[in-house]
């Protein structure tokens, strides 16, 4: 089928209506630039959601995966491969991490953290300690452990009886955590930036506290890293900048740059607990996604890099404060590195939609975390010409909705 035989309605026709993508459909990224099937040129600060991270078709993405394509494709965990190996010791030997699982999506990658968890507890403590606790507004993936575990009832009611023993408290709230806590108490689970929560970065304090509380009922700190993870704060790792070591640890999203591979990373003294046929996956390490994975995140843990995002985040943040002055349509602009997010205020409350297809019309790429939040997430190396042309066609589409147009 030509490109000129696709359109947005065959999407309508062929696929479960799960999804309501844009009108406009791509057919070539090269960086930070986009083009669809009519020519038309985007910027994109979206970076497929927090994913490509080098944004389009970087040249060492793309030399990675032509030579493994000549070499080997896929085993399965039957057989293990190098490329699996050499990310592996790479996450090892760059974060507080011993041991290495791989999936192929954050959802994965936290329901082996999950699966995990809960087993260690058994192990160790018996069946009773089984209470996770996660935070409202939290995000953690798709399936129905993780879905379950996140605090959004939108995304997990409606299927049925819920996994049990799993509660939700207020994000940066210690005392509210504290009254759930317990002996019972098997982990608790946190982003150290909420991000379909509306961009709300954990306090230090908080986040420190929360440590303190697992160490005193013998209970696992997770860090879902899907979205904060390789470089997207300007660190390797949030956790890093908080000064908070996890027990278990969940990357995906930007680890392949865009091709599809995640990892939950933990200790010598938990990964036993996983011991053979109590889980598995069988692209989890897949040798094409491991060699562009260690070529994505050998080139992100550089100081050029993450100082980089450092430097871009004050761009965004310096842009969108002058675009409120003039058009007060923030209440905050919020976030970490290059996960940014601008909080609407009253007078727009709910109409975060309303700003992301205003700014597609201008020819630039966004997202939304929620109806009042508008998220940037894009390549950690977009150059700052094209920060300041997307911000100005941004700063037109603001202008517009504060119009009514």
């Amino acid at each position: 089928m030509s490109t000129s035989q696709v359109s947005r309605e065959l999407f309508d026709s062929v696929m479960v209506p799960t999804y309501a993508p844009a009108k406009m459909i791509p057919v070539k990224g090269e960086g930070s630039r986009v083009w669809d099937q009519e020519g038309r040129e985007y910027i994109d600060f979206a970076g497929g959601i927090a994913v490509n991270c080098l944004g389009h078709c970087h040249p060492v993405m793309v030399d990675a995966l032509k030579q493994q394509a000549d070499q080997l494709w896929h085993l399965s965990n039957v057989y293990t491969n190098e490329p699996a190996l050499r990310l592996a010791k790479l996450l090892t030997e760059t974060t507080f991490a011993e041991k290495v699982f791989f999936a192929n999506s954050g959802a994965e990658a936290n329901e082996a953290a999950l699966k995990l968890v809960r087993r260690y507890a058994v192990d160790n403590f018996g069946p009773e300690k089984d209470q996770i606790i996660s935070f409202k507004q939290g995000f953690h993936g798709r399936t129905f452990f993780t879905v379950t575990v996140g605090g959004q009832s939108t995304y997990s009611d409606g299927f049925g009886p819920k996994p049990g023993s799993v509660e939700h408290s207020d994000y940066n709230d210690l005392e509210a955590l504290e009254a759930l806590m317990s002996d019972r108490t098997c982990a608790v689970m946190m982003e150290p930036m909420q991000g379909e929560g509306g961009i709300i970065p954990a306090d230090k304090t908080f986040a420190n506290g929360v440590r303190a509380l697992c160490d005193k009922y013998n209970a696992l700190l997770v860090f879902d890293e899907v979205q904060t993870g390789v470089g997207r704060t300007g660190e390797l790792y949030a956790y890093m900048g908080l000064g908070v070591t996890p027990d278990v640890l969940t990357t995906a999203k930007a680890l392949g740059g865009g091709f599809p591979v995640a990892a939950m990373l933990t200790t010598d003294k938990l990964a036993p607990s996983l011991k053979v046929g109590t889980h598995g996956s069988t692209y989890g390490g897949n040798p094409l996604a491991c060699a562009v994975a260690e070529a994505v995140f050998s080139f992100v843990n550089t100081p050029e890099v993450l100082e980089g995002v450092v430097h871009r985040h004050q761009l965004f943040r310096d842009a969108l404060e002058r675009i409120n002055a003039k058009y007060d349509v923030f209440s905050e602009v919020r976030g970490k590195g290059l996960l940014v997010g601008a909080a609407l205020n009253e007078k727009y409350a709910g109409r975060a939609r309303d700003f992301l297809n205003a700014t597609v019309a201008e020819g630039t790429m966004m997202l939304v975390a929620g109806p009042n939040v508008l998220r940037f997430t894009p390549s950690l190396i977009i150059p700052e010409a094209d920060i300041e042309e997307g911000l100005a066609r941004f700063e037109r589409a603001v202008a517009k909705v504060v119009a009514g147009e």
